[in-house]
């Protein structure tokens, strides 16, 4: 068996029992939105792990570690004060009354689902930690100046609203703040980025193409799947006309200028 196979399996028992613990834990503690933090967690552990499995360029080898220990480990910090202590997410509560007795065993299912999507998404950096050129060429140095970019953005994102909620009188409020005036989830955009600049890192490698499957698929769930369209349900709910003047006047992905309402809307 090759090194990136075995590196690969390892990845999948790792990802495997970590979910199979965090299912656990949700079982005790009733908030399945810790699955969340365990998609943080594994971003952060998986790079590390190939880097002690794989040998190749070292410099190479440490930058590619240290950007996913830096991404991962923010957003799953991040993800946790956020879900830790708090009641259950509404799309997880949704979940719960759809599959009714049989929640827990489909719960199982969806973190295990979870932790071989973390092994799909982990290819750029198989592929970057297999790579063996001792220098470091232009389009990965393009792409650690983006990946640092995107996770400045998601973590000034993130900041912006988290500062804006913790606000009583915005509790029914929009939050149009800094990238949110530009975006209706800079937070997606910007992590979908990272995906962009981690493929463009590991597309100086053999088979670096593989790794273009991550930022597709990372759109494909951010605008039809996980991402937007719960979140903007679940904000229309609670928010009501607030959020639909907000759908009309801001871009749901690609940060761009605020359009102005029509005098029709604005009446």
């Amino acid at each position: 068996m090759t090194a990136a196979a075995t590196s690969l399996l390892l990845a999948l028992l790792a990802t495997t029992l970590m979910m199979t613990v965090l299912w656990l834990i949700q079982r005790r503690t009733g908030n399945a939105g810790i699955v969340d933090v365990g998609w943080g967690m594994g971003q952060a552990m998986l790079p590390v792990l190939y880097f002690l499995l794989l040998e190749g360029y070292l410099v190479r080898q440490v930058v590619i570690t240290l950007l996913g220990l830096l991404t991962g480990g923010r957003l799953a910090w991040h993800l946790w004060r956020r879900i830790i202590g708090y009641p259950e997410e509404g799309r997880y509560q949704a979940l719960r009354e759809k599959w009714g007795a049989r929640t827990d065993v489909k719960l199982y299912f969806f973190f295990q689902f979870q932790a071989l999507l973390l092994v799909v998404f982990s290819l750029p950096y198989l592929l970057v930690n297999l790579h063996r050129t001792p220098h470091l060429q232009f389009l990965e140095i393009m792409a650690i100046g983006l990946g640092l970019v995107a996770f400045g953005g998601e973590a000034l994102a993130d900041a912006q609203l988290r500062r804006f909620k913790k606000i009583p009188a915005n509790r029914d409020k929009v939050c149009r703040a800094g990238l949110w005036r530009y975006s209706r989830h800079p937070n997606y955009f910007f992590q979908w980025l990272l995906w962009v600049a981690l493929a463009l890192f590991a597309l100086a490698a053999p088979w670096g193409w593989l790794a273009l499957i991550c930022p597709a698929l990372m759109l494909l769930f951010l605008l039809r799947v996980t991402g937007i369209p719960p979140n903007e349900e679940q904000a229309l709910r609670i928010k009501g006309n607030a959020y639909r003047d907000y759908q009309r006047t801001t871009s749901a992905f690609f940060p761009w200028f605020p359009r102005k309402p029509s005098n029709h809307e604005s009446s």
